[in-house]
């Protein structure tokens, strides 16, 4: 294929990356969005495997059937609950890639480049290199934690703030010896100094993240990841990976700005060490006792209302209860009572996570609500119904100054006249904090898994 063919090529795939981001924004365009990303995606490798400058085409076509059969495999076995920590992973390979394409960039021996043109490909690729091997081991820790093989309380080691301060400044002293050096030997001293604090950088960020502040992470990371890309792009002289990595990196990092604000939070302050490091003061009791309750009450609430809200949360994911929540939905709504789901932007393990597996469900995207558009709707409401949410219910974030979540925007659900929370315990979410809702005198604790319990509604709607 003709140069030119291949920037036609991929100015058409940069169009469709556009395309689907935009398409994404939306529940009811993201399939089509999905599918501009596939076909542009698809462009894109096809022009640059077929274009001039490849070569050892056997070998790249047998690597990338190796790599897609795999690929293929993992995501046709990996549960909805467990798509956080799949986008965590896949995060991990764009930074290692980074990271090889920036060494073999540098070792590369066909490389004739001179004075300015030298120095800004070695910039390149120090940078390329730092970010990718942050991006890589941070999501690997990120996938840990979400997976639960990583403690999700953050670990916060002493003077944590001068040790990235102190490897920050050494890893700039290391890039001017790079650039500066007189031969590849030489600069790869440096280089892999660098390569390995950045590493030990990428685990001890996410390390000291809170578990609760993990939605925040994977944005983040998702933003890691592009500009990764697109170091990666400018090392290959690669036009559409600039573009391509630009774009994510961009999208990444406006998605964890609105993740922040929608955890009244600063960004600085995630980096610096997220919710639970410190579990709360406890739920004063005065303030009341847990009055539990049982799948039939709960039925019986729901027919005679007139208004309900379901709130999902993570455990909902776990328990696998999207698809008796859709049956519980569509029978409410086929007695003539108005049912809504209220999303909070942080609900889950990462961002839409609610609204994925609702639309999974096939639950009408009309009455999916995002926070701002129903929190003034709950003293109106006569049941809510709490599935598996925690942190994002909380009232203390509005009602105690001292809580680690004071400020942080909540779904206001304690003020229907009825609230029922299904859960399978009394311990606290993610963040580590005691939910006072449980204790509120409307409130009504449904225990047990959230399907079993679902399924039991359910039943009791078709008699």
């Amino acid at each position: 294929m003709s140069t030119g063919m291949v920037a036609a090529a991929y100015i058409i795939a940069g169009v469709l990356f556009i395309l689907s981001l935009g398409g994404l924004s939306h529940q009811e365009t993201s399939r089509r969005g999905n599918l501009f990303g596939m076909v542009g995606m698809a462009i894109a490798i096809i022009a640059t495997v077929a274009s001039e400058q490849v070569s050892g085409l056997g070998i790249i076509i047998a690597m990338m059937l190796v790599g897609g059969t795999i690929g293929a495999i993992v995501a046709s076995r990996v549960e909805m609950t467990q798509m956080p920590q799949l986008v965590a992973i896949m995060h991990s390979f764009v930074g290692l890639a980074a990271v090889l394409v920036g060494f073999s960039s540098y070792l590369d021996p066909t490389s004739h480049l001179q004075g300015a043109e030298k120095t800004i490909h070695e910039v390149e690729i120090y940078l390329g290199v730092l970010i990718g091997a942050v991006t890589f081991t941070g999501s690997v820790i990120a996938f840990g934690k979400l997976q639960g093989v990583i403690m999700s309380k953050p670990l916060l080691l002493p003077a944590r703030h001068w040790l990235n301060l102190a490897g920050g400044l050494v890893c700039i002293w290391l890039g001017a010896l790079f650039v500066g050096a007189d031969s590849a030997a030489a600069g790869m001293i440096p280089l892999i100094i660098m390569t390995l604090i950045a590493f030990a950088f990428g685990v001890h960020m996410v390390m000291a993240i809170g578990g609760a502040d993990m939605p925040v992470v994977i944005s983040m990371l998702n933003s890691y990841s592009g500009w990764a890309a697109a170091a990666a792009g400018f090392m290959l002289s690669n036009d559409l990976l600039i573009v391509t990595g630009a774009l994510v990196g961009s999208s990444g990092a406006i998605l964890s700005y609105i993740m922040c604000r929608a955890m009244n939070r600063k960004f600085i302050n995630v980096i610096m060490g997220g919710f639970g490091t410190t579990t709360g003061g406890g739920v004063d009791a005065e303030a009341g006792e847990v009055v539990a309750t049982s799948a039939d009450e709960v039925a019986e609430m729901l027919r005679n209302a007139d208004e309900v809200i379901i709130v999902p949360g993570y455990g909902m994911a776990v328990a696998h209860a999207q698809h008796p929540v859709s049956d519980m939905t569509e029978k409410l709504r086929a007695k003539g009572i108005n049912v809504r789901f209220a999303i909070h932007p942080v609900a889950g393990r990462m961002p839409g996570h609610m609204n994925v597996l609702l639309a999974e469900a096939k639950v009408p995207y009309d009455i999916v609500m995002e926070m701002d558009e129903i929190n003034e709707d709950f003293p109106n409401t006569d049941v809510v119904l709490v599935i598996g949410a925690n942190d994002i219910v909380n009232p203390s974030a509005q009602e105690d100054p001292n809580s680690p979540i004071a400020g942080m925007p909540v779904l206001e659900v304690w003020k229907a006249k009825t609230a029922v929370v299904s859960k399978r315990s009394m311990a606290t979410g993610y963040a580590g904090v005691d939910n006072p809702l449980f204790y509120r005198d409307n409130t009504r604790m449904l225990f047990g898994d959230a399907k079993d319990s679902v399924d039991h509604i359910v039943k009791q709607l078709v008699d």
